[in-house]
């Protein structure tokens, strides 16, 4: 199948807030934010002034959108440079294994490489997650051992 991958615009609000519950629900959430409320925040975050994030968006054959990878740069990283930290890669489940996260993360790398100053490029995964895991093993990179990450949820707060 063929996709294009496209910085977010304005106009993809509504859709990104849509595709964020696939994403909640693919990682076994059972109460969604309101429709309104995730469009709303999400409007915020890409557009806002200063946006606090920016995202690449999967877009297939019809216009649908079918993955993004949601990113920030960082500061500092090695001495007074910089990372792209990518936060999101999510691919919808009928597009998995055809190429279309390798393309992300190859965009990714083009993006991290054009930022003057940017001197990495940075994710997560969880542990028990098995399928990401192989994925960034075969696509070459390495697991990094030395961090341990900790979260205060702002309920807690």
């Amino acid at each position: 199948m063929t996709v294009t991958i496209r910085p977010a615009e304005k106009r993809d609000t509504m859709a990104l807030a849509e595709l964020i519950e696939e994403i909640e629900r693919f990682y076994g959430a059972t109460e969604i934010q309101p429709l309104e409320e995730r469009r709303s925040q999400v409007e915020e975050a890409l557009f806002g002034s200063p946006p606090l994030a920016s995202a690449l968006l999967v877009e297939d054959q019809t216009g649908d959108l079918v993955g993004l990878a949601a990113y920030s740069f960082l500061w500092p990283a090695a001495g007074s440079s910089h990372s792209l930290f990518l936060k999101e890669l999510y691919v919808r489940d009928d597009l998995r294994r055809q190429g279309v996260g390798a393309q992300l993360m190859n965009e990714l790398r083009v993006l991290a490489a054009a930022r003057p100053g940017c001197s990495r490029l940075e994710w997560m995964t969880d542990h028990d997650n098995a399928a990401a895991r192989a994925f960034y093993r075969s696509l070459g990179f390495t697991e990094f051992d030395g961090k341990i990450v900790y979260r205060l949820d702002s309920k807690t707060a």
